[in-house]
């Protein structure tokens, strides 16, 4: 089938560059009139307030212009005044924290967050994070910077895409491997994210990436991705289907890739066929960025611009991303009037996905007359509140997954030596993750943690070497006003005249070059540190210039590596030329230069930058030491545990990134070790004789196995977010009790793996991986114990096929109280395209000591089902085998079994 629709795609596409126009002029007509009869239908079974929203929309864009509708098909939607509609860009992310010009909070990176296994959790994350987002938007509207990036009433968020591969650096960005574990997490989500009511959503949640999308990053852009049928419904589809048909996520992303030979934003398979016709689904779909771009000039799967357009609209594409807004590009539109002056599209092709843009901005407050404007319901107060910061750190605290513990842990804290070594014991941008915002709330490094949580043990730290992890923020307390007060002077100049709203292409480059600034600061302020605030203060222009001006006042002398991170700053230290970063491209590396700092000198410092919105540029340092094994064999001479904190950062395995360094390479992994400067300074710990309390910071699988042969303890940390430090520091000391599990199977060389290019899942993850891993998916410890009682099983009054309940009663057998994670896994019978084991259900609950609980398992028949090779989930006949316990039959830990039989196979919709 897929190949009938890339066939039939072809040929249409072919037509449009004018080999057949009149037919294809009346095939766009009876495509149109096709869905515009779905729309209808569906329509009927929506809520009065999405009809409401649906016919107030219908009214606006029948009083637009078609000047008008192009540029409302991007995701920057120029105001309107003459019919009071405001400036709207779809452009929002907050995957695991609002990203604003205001400081937010910053929660786990979802990888993270999975392993907490509490859907609660999630949904209670998803809520806060909810909140703040429409804060950031009551800002927008207060600073007059509506229609930029971060402003609007929906969020191109959850990444559900399954971590297929342990090498892909956006791993890190979704709930793990699983699709039962990726589905539940994404409906908690979504739904936490939306609020009580889908139909008026308080922001719109839009999962992401449709579909198929798991790295390599290199090749995203043409990569054809060809994927069986067992596969893609089998591992692929179930995490979007239930974040579509159970949650009703009111948006959803296309990607870049293509999928059997159809780009995924021009793919009427999966658009139409799944999207909207199996699934139902009445929302809008927003491009990823560029991806339509790549539909003609990457994929070459449309010969030009205008068909690459056309291509999309038809599949169902409704929003398009193009990273060319972010310069205020002229003439995005014009490829759409193009289209319709060929006659590839019609302007009832326009309307259409108008129409479902509109609706949604009735729907969720940004538009007045459907329900109140969303400034009623949050504002700038509601971001970064303290109940959002003990959320993160009840997060984070659930995140960590101990997976070794020789009894070293907890700490007895009293008199207590601690040495921290590694280079990311005292760092605090790794706790931040990807996606997130550069002014979360203030970090707690492990070393900070530490310290605040044992104030009667000694705890010192080793400062590492040069490392390609440094790229900490100087924060406050190192920088000093001109008059004294912590932080720097920020003065923020206006350029003379108004800048053009849109500039044609290339223009922006010679306006940059070229213009000037008022000698007079429009705003001069205080700022804890050097980040870009722009968008949130209203007397500064779009596009300005800031300078940040000051001393850097270090507590502690040593050697300093001192520069600039992101992009398109210049730095000045003691009076002289530092760091240019001002033709650095998106994810590069920080600049840095190594200084020698004295405790309580102050060192004149100067950061000034050209904006368009809000500067991308930050101050970064980091202490290093000369010999960083000797120093720490001369600490660990003087103490009782060494913590080695050590791992990745999401500068290193990212999205797209211009990384090339050993062990990295444009954004993904080439190897699952760990950095060599790391493995050797583990080398020399011990050698020390000292027991090593292993803490691993990383959004992916690293090999453990030698942490696993010569650490005391192991602790996964993941990218734990703002209050990272405190987390660890409350798990290692014995203050919190941990119970995350590891979404991922931590495998331990990728020569154990398929090749990284190959989608097909065989070997892949722990439903089909057939090696020895070095700590199994579900995998986790805890400072107590549990035990289960057998299973009492039992099926349906129509049979097993069509649900069961599994019913057990687990016990604390320890002396503390904890949480446990129960969870379900099926054994199937021996089909093909059956996986050896699956999850199938988990359930978190919280016990003291001696205390029982019964838990129980509702299986619907879906739960039960597997897949077949032609792609057909079903519940098979045969014997089956479940299995509930604190992690897979097999790891160890405790579980019980029990059997079933399915009589009667059960079919199952996609």
């Amino acid at each position: 089938m897929r190949g009938n629709i890339m066939r039939a795609w072809k040929s249409r596409l072919l037509a449009a560059s004018g080999f057949a126009l009149a037919s294809m002029t009346a095939m766009s007509a009876g495509n149109a009139q096709a869905q515009d009869t779905a729309a209808h239908q569906a329509s009927t079974a929506q809520s009065a307030e999405w009809q409401k929203a649906d016919q107030m929309a219908e009214k606006i864009v029948s009083q637009l212009t078609l000047d008008e509708k192009f540029d409302q098909l991007l995701n920057t939607a120029p105001a309107i005044p003459r019919l009071k509609i405001p400036a709207y860009n779809w452009w929002t992310e907050s995957l695991h924290g609002a990203l604003g010009p205001v400081p937010t909070t910053n929660f786990p990176e979802p990888v993270g967050l999975a392993a907490t296994f509490d859907t609660e959790l999630v949904h209670d994350v998803a809520g806060s994070i909810s909140t703040e987002v429409r804060g950031l938007h009551a800002l927008g509207r207060e600073t007059g910077k509506l229609g930029r990036i971060g402003t609007g009433l929906d969020t191109w968020s959850p990444n559900i895409n399954i971590f297929r591969d342990p090498r892909w650096g956006r791993g890190q960005e979704t709930y793990g491997e699983d699709p039962f574990l990726t589905a539940r997490m994404g409906v908690a989500y979504v739904e936490g994210m939306q609020g009580p009511n889908p139909d008026l959503p308080d922001v719109v949640a839009t999962p992401k990436h449709f579909a198929v999308h798991n790295g390599p990053e290199a090749t995203r852009h043409h990569a054809n991705v060809f994927v069986s049928k067992h596969d893609l419904e089998d591992t692929y589809l179930p995490a979007f289907r239930a974040a579509i048909v159970e949650a009703k996520a009111g948006s959803v992303m296309c990607a870049y890739n293509r999928v059997d030979g159809a780009p995924a934003c021009a793919s009427e398979e999966l658009l139409k066929d799944t999207l909207r016709d199996a699934w139902g689904f009445t929302g809008y779909v927003v491009s990823d960025c560029d991806a339509v771009r790549d539909i003609s000039e990457n994929h070459h799967y449309a010969p030009d611009p205008a068909t690459g357009v056309t291509a999309a609209l038809w599949a169902g594409v409704d929003n398009e991303c193009n990273t060319q807004t972010l310069s205020d590009t002229a003439g995005l539109g014009e490829r759409y009037r193009d289209a319709l002056n060929r006659g590839l599209i019609t302007e009832n092709d326009i309307d259409r996905a108008l129409v479902r843009l509109f609706s949604a901005r009735y729907r969720n407050g940004d538009l007045a007359g459907v329900r109140p404007l969303s400034t009623s319901m949050s504002s700038v107060r509601d971001i970064a509140t303290p109940a959002h910061r003990a959320l993160a750190l009840k997060a984070a605290e659930r995140s960590l997954v101990l997976l070794k513990n020789d009894g070293i842990l907890p700490f007895q804290t009293a008199g207590m030596r601690v040495a921290v070594i590694g280079p990311l014991g005292d760092a605090t941008r790794v706790l931040r993750g990807n996606y997130s915002s550069p002014m979360s709330g203030e970090p707690v490094s492990v070393l900070e943690g530490l310290r605040a949580a044992m104030p009667k043990a000694k705890v010192q730290y080793v400062p590492f070497g040069e490392s390609y992890t440094d790229s900490d923020t100087v924060p406050e307390s190192a920088l000093q006003t001109e008059d004294g007060k912590p932080g720097l002077t920020a003065h923020y100049y206006n350029p003379i005249g108004k800048a053009p709203e849109r500039f044609a292409p290339g223009e922006l480059e010679k306006y940059d070059a070229t213009v000037r600034y008022e000698a007079k600061p429009a705003l001069i302020q205080r700022e804890s540190d050097v980040h870009g605030r722009g968008l949130g203060l209203g007397k500064v222009a779009d596009h300005h210039k800031v300078v940040w001006t000051g001393f850097i006042v270090p507590k502690e002398s040593g050697t300093y590596r001192l520069g600039l991170g992101g992009r398109g700053g210049v730095m000045n230290f003691e009076g002289k030329p530092f760091i240019d970063m001002s033709e650095a491209s998106w994810g590069t590396l920080p600049n840095f230069k190594t200084v020698t700092l004295e405790a309580g000198h102050k060192y004149p410092v100067e950061v000034s930058s050209q904006a368009m919105g809000s500067s991308n540029v930050g101050l970064v340092w980091k202490k290093i030491s000369a010999d960083p094994v000797k120093a720490m064999q001369a600490a660990a001479r003087d103490a009782d545990v060494l913590v080695a904190v050590v791992g990745l950062t999401s500068d290193l395995e990212a999205e797209e990134a211009p990384v090339e360094i050993p062990g990295f390479d444009g954004g993904d992994k080439t190897t699952l070790d760990l950095p060599a400067d790391q493995l050797a300074l583990l080398a020399e710990a011990k050698k020390t004789g000292k027991p090593i309390v292993l803490v691993a910071m990383n959004g992916s699988p690293i090999n453990l196995s030698w942490a696993k042969d010569n650490a005391a303890a192991v602790l996964e940390a993941w990218y734990p977010g703002e209050t990272g430090g405190e987390a660890i520091a409350n798990v290692l000391t014995g203050k919190t009790n941990p119970s995350g599990r590891l979404p991922l199977t931590f495998y331990r060389s990728v020569d154990d793996l398929p090749p990284f290019e190959d989608y097909d899942m065989k070997g892949r993850t722990y439903r089909y991986f057939e090696g020895k891993p070095v700590y199994s998916f579900g995998y986790g410890l805890s400072y107590t114990d549990f035990t289960y009682a057998p299973l009492t099983i039992t099926p349906s009054a129509q049979g097993a096929g069509q649900g069961l309940r599994v019913a057990t009663e687990i016990r604390n057998s320890g002396s503390r109280e904890g949480d446990e994670v129960a969870q379900l896994y099926l054994n199937f019978p021996d089909k093909p395209g059956t996986p050896e084991i699956a999850l199938r259900g988990f359930q978190r609950v919280t016990l003291k000591p001696g205390e029982s609980r019964k838990v129980v398992f509702d299986l619907t028949p879906r739960d039960l089902s597997a897949v077949d090779l032609d792609g057909n989930r079903m519940v098979f006949t045969g014997n089956y085998t479940v299995s509930v316990g604190s992690a897979q039959p097999g790891s160890g830990l405790a579980f019980q079994s029990g059997s079933f039989s399915v009589q009667n196979a059960v079919a199952l919709p996609k």
